[in-house]
């Protein structure tokens, strides 16, 4: 690979640093989508002693490459997501794979081809890593930047592919359990603000 090339494909990564996703950081600042994918990156590291029976190598790889479409598309939730969406990435993903030389152009396409088939333990772990660290950044910002749907939605994202892995079904339990209570602490504190009763409401979902 010569400069050119790999400081003309880094650039076309750029974006990524700035393209905000939907979540918010406990901060209150968008976060963007080169900060997902360094968290599940570091999400996959830390549990390369947890999971046995898996190539972490291509996991990492699969977890850092696994947004870099949107630097062409944006981010689009995945409940707005169309299929049109992601044929639209997919599409982009080639664009910029374009931009490398063999071997690495071929290495990474077929990555990408593993990622969205599925067949893999890695491919199913990273997916299953991508969606939990959504959820997570979710109990970490404020409840006022959630849409309603996400009140039931951050409750059982990603529980199907976590249930692959045993620690992260019982992550995935303990973050909805996590959301479950910032709802019923959001709902406790708006009746003491409105002067109703204090106690436990019947589900904390906005009315």
């Amino acid at each position: 690979m010569t400069a050119d090339q790999l400081l003309r494909f880094l650039g076309k990564l750029e974006p990524l640093k700035s393209y905000p996703r939907h979540c918010w950081t406990s901060v209150g600042i968008r976060e963007t989508v080169a900060a997902h994918s360094w968290r599940i990156s570091m999400f996959a590291l830390l549990l390369e002693e947890e999971i046995p029976d898996v190539s972490f190598g291509r996991v990492l790889r699969m977890c850092i490459l696994h947004d870099i479409g949107e630097a062409v598309t944006g981010d689009i939730p995945v409940f707005f997501k169309t299929e049109t969406d992601r044929s639209v990435e997919t599409e982009a993903v080639h664009s910029l794979l374009d931009l490398l030389p063999e071997p690495q152009k071929k290495r990474l396409a077929g990555l990408f081809q593993e990622m969205d088939e599925q067949k893999t333990r890695e491919a199913r772990l990273y997916k299953a890593l991508d969606q939990l660290e959504a959820v997570m950044q979710h109990n970490e910002c404020d409840l006022s930047t959630w849409i309603p749907l996400e009140y039931t939605l951050n409750q059982t994202y990603g529980a199907e592919r976590a249930s692959e892995f045993p620690i992260l079904e019982a992550l995935q339990k303990r973050m909805a359990e996590d959301t479950r209570k910032k709802i019923e602490e959001k709902q406790v504190a708006e009746d003491r603000q409105n002067g109703k009763d204090t106690g436990k409401n019947s589900g904390g979902f906005p009315q």
